[in-house]
C-alpha cells in the first residue's frame, strides 16, 4: 500500500472517531512514515516548522489581534445601529439588519465564526424578541456569516496566497468584494421571501435625519478599516503583512480614543485570547503542511494532473467536477486545512486548463466555507446553535432556502469569472 493511501485512510479514521483536524493530519502523516519507512520521522517536525516559517504568515496574528481590539460591545452596537437605520423599518427589517451588520463586521473580523458568535448572537436575540422564529434567525445568521472569509481582510485568503504563488494576497482581498456582496444580496432575497410568507413586520418608522447622521458618523471609523487596508496595499504604502500591523494600531486608536470603550487593563486578556487563536491557526497550518508534503513527494498532484489530461475535460466541465468534489470535501474538513491540502494539488490542474487562478481561488474558498453550514458536520451550525441555544435539528430545517441561494451564487461565480477577476484587474493586481 502506498504511503499517501495509508496517510489518507489513517486521517479519515482519526477524523471519524472525533480527533481534531490538526492532530488527525499530523498523526496520520507520522503513521504513514512509520509504516513505509521511506523517510525519517524528523521530516514531520521539519515540514511542520517550514509551514509556519513565512513572513506573509505574520499577517495572521496581527489581523486576529486587530479584530479582537475592534470587536468590543461598543463597535458591535455601532454597526448594528448603522445597518438597522436604513432597513429596520421595512418588512423583515431585522433580518436585513442582520445581513448588513454581519457584512460590515466581516470587513473587520475576517472570520465566519467570529461574525456568528459576536454580532450574530446579538441579532438572534433581537429578532427573537421582535417575533421572528428563533431557528430562522439562527439559520439566517449562520448563512450570512459565510461572508466573513470572503470579504477582506480574510485569514483564509492569506493562507491561500501562501499555497498558490501565482496569486497575490492583495488580489485575493480585492477579488472577494463582489462575491461577498453577492452573498449578502442572496441572503437578503431569502429574507424578503420568508418575511413576506411569515409576515415578519418591521417597525415602520424611518429614524430622524439627525439620528441617521449621528449613527453614520460614529460608524465611519470602523468602516474605514478595510478601506485603509485595501487602499494602502493598492497605493504601495505597505504589504499585506505590514497592513496587518497598521490595522492593529488603527484598531487600538479607535477603541481607546475614538469609541473610548477600550481600557488598558483589558489588553492582557485581549492579547492572551489573540495568542490562543493564533496558536490554533499555526498548529493547523504546520501539520497540514507536513501532510501536504507527503502528497507532493508521492507525486499525487502530478498523477492527478496526468489523469485529468487523459480525460480531456473542458475547463467548464473540470470546474463542475471540482465544485462537486470541494462541496463533499468541505462537509468533513474545515476550510483552513482544506486549502492547505487541496490547493497545491488542484491549482496546477486548473492553471494547466487555462482557468484564471484568482477565479479558481474564489471558487475554492467559497466552496470550503460553505461546508461550515452543511450538515452533518458544519462548524458554524454548532457555534450558532450553542451561542443562541437553538436545537441543531430546528436550525438545520431552516437552512434549505439559504443553501439554495448559496448554490445559485456559487454557480454564478463558477460560470462568470469576471465576478472574481474584474475588480483585481481594474485595481492593477495580477
Amino acid at each position: 500500500m502506498s504511503m499517501s493511501l495509508i496517510m489518507v485512510i489513517s486521517a479519515c479514521i482519526l477524523l471519524a472517531i472525533g480527533m481534531p483536524v490538526a492532530f488527525s493530519l499530523g498523526i496520520s502523516t507520522a503513521i504513514a512514515i512509520l509504516a513505509v519507512g521511506k523517510y525519517p520521522m524528523i521530516v514531520v517536525l521539519k515540514e511542520t516548522f517550514t509551514g509556519i516559517d513565512s513572513f506573509s504568515l505574520m499577517a495572521v496574528p496581527f489581523f486576529i489581534l486587530a479584530a479582537e481590539l475592534m470587536s468590543g460591545g461598543s463597535l458591535t452596537m455601532v454597526l448594528l445601529r448603522f445597518a438597522g437605520q436604513f432597513v429596520g423599518h421595512k418588512r423583515g427589517g431585522l433580518g436585513y439588519t442582520n445581513v448588513a451588520a454581519l457584512t460590515f463586521f466581516s470587513g473587520i473580523s475576517g472570520s465566519a465564526l467570529a461574525d456568528a458568535a459576536g454580532p450574530g448572537s446579538m441579532m438572534i436575540k433581537m429578532m427573537d424578541k421582535a417575533g421572528y422564529d428563533r431557528a430562522y434567525a439562527g439559520a439566517l445568521t449562520a448563512s450570512t456569516a459565510i461572508v466573513g472569509p470572503i470579504i477582506p481582510p480574510s485569514i483564509i485568503m492569506i493562507i491561500y496566497g501562501l499555497q498558490d504563488e501565482t496569486v497575490s494576497i492583495g488580489a485575493l482581498f480585492v477579488a472577494g468584494m463582489i462575491p461577498g456582496l453577492l452573498i449578502a444580496g442572496a441572503m437578503s432575497v431569502v429574507n424578503w421571501h420568508v418575511s413576506k410568507k411569515r409576515n415578519y413586520r418591521g417597525d415602520g418608522k424611518f429614524p430622524p435625519l439627525r439620528e441617521v447622521l449621528y449613527n453614520t458618523w460614529t460608524a465611519i471609523p470602523a468602516l474605514l478599516l478595510p478601506v485603509l487596508i485595501l487602499g494602502g496595499m493598492r497605493a504601495g504604502w505597505f504589504t499585506p503583512t505590514e497592513a496587518s500591523v497598521v490595522a492593529v494600531f488603527y484598531a487600538l486608536a479607535c477603541g481607546k480614543w475614538v469609541y473610548r470603550t477600550l481600557e488598558w487593563k483589558a489588553l492582557p486578556h485581549i492579547l492572551a485570547r489573540s495568542a490562543m487563536l493564533t496558536s490554533a491557526v499555526l498548529i493547523i497550518i504546520g501539520l497540514s503542511t507536513a501532510f501536504a508534503w507527503i502528497l507532493t513527494v508521492e507525486r499525487v498532484p502530478y498523477d492527478m494532473a496526468e489523469m485529468v489530461t487523459k480525460w480531456q475535460m473542458s475547463p467548464w466541465l473540470l470546474l463542475i467536477v471540482i465544485n462537486i468534489f470541494l462541496l463533499i470535501f468541505g462537509i468533513f474538513i474545515e476550510p483552513m486545512p482544506g486549502v492547505l491540502i487541496l490547493v497545491p494539488i488542484l491549482a496546477p490542474l486548473t492553471a494547466a486548463a487555462g482557468i484564471d487562478p484568482i477565479h479558481f481561488a474564489m471558487i475554492v474558498i467559497y466552496n470550503l466555507t460553505l461546508g461550515m453550514i452543511t450538515p452533518p458536520v458544519g462548524g458554524l451550525l454548532f457555534v450558532t446553535s450553542n451561542v443562541a441555544r437553538i436545537p441543531l435539528p430546528a436550525l438545520t430545517r431552516e437552512l434549505t432556502p439559504f443553501l439554495i441561494a448559496h448554490g445559485i451564487v456559487l454557480l454564478m461565480l463558477t460560470f462568470i469569472p469576471a465576478l472574481s477577476t474584474w475588480l483585481p484587474h481594474v485595481w492593477g493586481f495580477k
